[in-house]
């Protein structure tokens, strides 16, 4: 059965400014590749064979470079954005969708089984899943706990704070569409809000391996450094990191 991934590319990348000035933030290099093919190799060794690249800004760089993918083993279309359409709103222009498909951010370095996301959530028939990573923020002040009448009840120093992120990755089916308007910016927000109001259930899967989405200069450098310094976590066909998922 063939896997179909579409890729979001077609951001400004505003951000990461000065260096999309030159270069759609896709193609911004991790060690000797840019970011949009690490994720194609990457998909690729996952076991999709059919990629679009949903474009806009900067995007006969992106054809010129990814051209038809054949030389990654894959087959490569282009959706062209006229305006922004935000991350859900360019689905509306794609035709001929699979029943499952992948959809991701072209901007982001992570040792995610793609082909486990995809099994997890075809297998199931989910509407649409959310791969979804913890992360933690530690206060820089104590916290004061007050009581009503402006007397002490507690005091916390720097304490952390333990949430789930969306990866910017996600699975769904063919029915998400009927939620997504044509040639509106719609965004994964819309979606999900829009799913939970109709009833509609949004699944997640977990996933404690590495993420990191290069969207700013800090977290670029980041990636720079992580992939230089073990790039077969990232592109290796060895055995990936457990991923617990929920339903």
């Amino acid at each position: 059965m063939s896997k179909h991934a579409i890729i979001l590319a077609g951001g400004l990348g505003s951000r990461l400014r000065p260096y999309t000035v030159v270069l759609p933030k896709p193609l911004m290099p991790i060690g000797p590749y840019p970011i949009l093919e690490v994720v194609i190799r990457q998909l690729a060794m996952a076991g999709f064979t059919d990629i679009t690249l949903a474009v806009n800004h900067q995007a006969e760089i992106i054809k010129a470079y990814c051209n038809s993918g054949k030389r990654w083993g894959v087959h490569i279309s282009y959706s062209m954005e006229k305006k922004p359409l935000g991350t859900m709103g360019p689905l509306k222009l794609i035709r001929d969708m699979p029943e499952h498909f992948l959809i991701m951010n072209g901007d982001v370095l992570t040792d995610l089984d793609f082909g486990a996301l995809y099994s997890h959530h075809a297998t199931r028939d989910n509407t649409f899943t959310v791969a979804t990573c913890p992360r933690e923020m530690r206060s820089e002040f104590g916290v004061l706990e007050l009581n009503g009448d402006d007397t002490l009840h507690g005091f916390r120093e720097k304490p952390v704070v333990n949430y789930n992120v969306s990866m910017g990755i996600y699975m769904a089916s063919r029915r998400i569409l009927d939620f997504i308007p044509d040639d509106e910016a719609y965004g994964f927000d819309n979606l999900v809000l829009d799913m939970m109001r109709a009833r509609h259930a949004v699944h997640v899967y977990r996933y404690n391996g590495y993420w990191l989405d290069i969207g700013r200069p800090d977290d670029y450098m980041t990636a720079i450094d992580m992939f230089e310094a073990n790039p077969a976590m990232f592109l290796r066909q060895g055995a990936p990191r457990v991923a617990r998922a929920a339903v």
